[in-house]
């Protein structure tokens, strides 16, 4: 009889996860190497309560850019889990915590479906990354990723069509959905699209980023079945601002 092998939940998905099956709502703090947060800045999120960081970017980034980046953060007293976001393979780095390992699933190019993470796989494993099995799918607007990765993005008008891509990406085995408008997008993801993924599974943690800028749409994201939040954008260009989010989801 075959045996279905199941990639276990390593620590850092098992402390994300125990934080909201204890009724938390989550806040991830996005840092772009090409353009960093300075660690002082990420220290501040650090000490208000953010849940963990991720590092990435679509462009002009190396994976030394990566590392540097890492070792400053560590060098600088953050203990956040450090998670990587990767915009490609350029993005990999043994300096980090762990890997959301993602496909973009509605892209046009197989590429980002599965070419990379073939390309990816055996390096994840030889740095010794915990691997965060992760369904990327790019709403609206789309920015940079949805545009390097050629993706259909889903009409905020016709944001019904989220619930098969959730429904679709938790039967394929993916434990994480990452609702994406893209970084810096003028609208965020709808609220009516997070609803759509939440009732569509069971047990799929579904993180939301891209647009959002105040302590009220986070909420409403929140409010809507979102387990997480991502900022970046907002962290980058008013690091005060971005704050009260935090404070906001911390509070909820």
């Amino acid at each position: 009889m075959l045996r279905r092998l199941v990639l276990k939940p390593g620590k850092v998905e098992q402390s994300l996860k125990k934080r909201i099956e204890a009724g938390e709502k989550l806040f991830f703090l996005l840092s772009d190497p090409e353009d960093p947060l300075d660690p002082s800045i990420v220290k501040r999120f650090e000490e208000g309560g953010a849940d963990a960081l991720l590092v990435g970017g679509s462009l002009n980034i190396t994976p030394q850019d990566i590392d540097n980046y890492i070792d400053s953060l560590r060098r600088s007293g953050i203990r956040l889990p450090i998670i990587l976001f990767p915009g490609g393979l350029n993005n990999l780095s043994s300096r980090a915590d762990a890997i959301f390992f993602m496909s973009l699933l509605n892209s046009l190019d197989t590429y980002w479906i599965i070419g990379a993470q073939l390309a990816a796989a055996l390096l994840v494993r030889r740095m010794g990354l915990e691997a965060i099995p992760t369904a990327y799918v790019i709403i609206g607007h789309g920015g940079a990723a949805g545009h390097v990765g050629r993706a259909l993005p889903i009409p905020y008008e016709n944001t019904y069509i989220v619930a098969s891509y959730a429904a679709a990406a938790e039967l394929l085995g993916y434990r994480f959905i990452y609702l994406e408008a893209g970084s810096g997008a003028p609208k965020p993801v709808p609220a009516e699209a997070v609803s759509y993924a939440r009732r569509a599974t069971e047990e799929a943690v579904i993180i939301v980023g891209g647009g959002i800028r105040s302590e009220e749409k986070a909420i409403e994201l929140l409010s809507a079945g979102a387990d997480a939040i991502v900022i970046g954008t907002l962290a980058e260009k008013n690091p005060p601002k971005a704050l009260q989010v935090l404070d906001a989801v911390k509070k909820r």
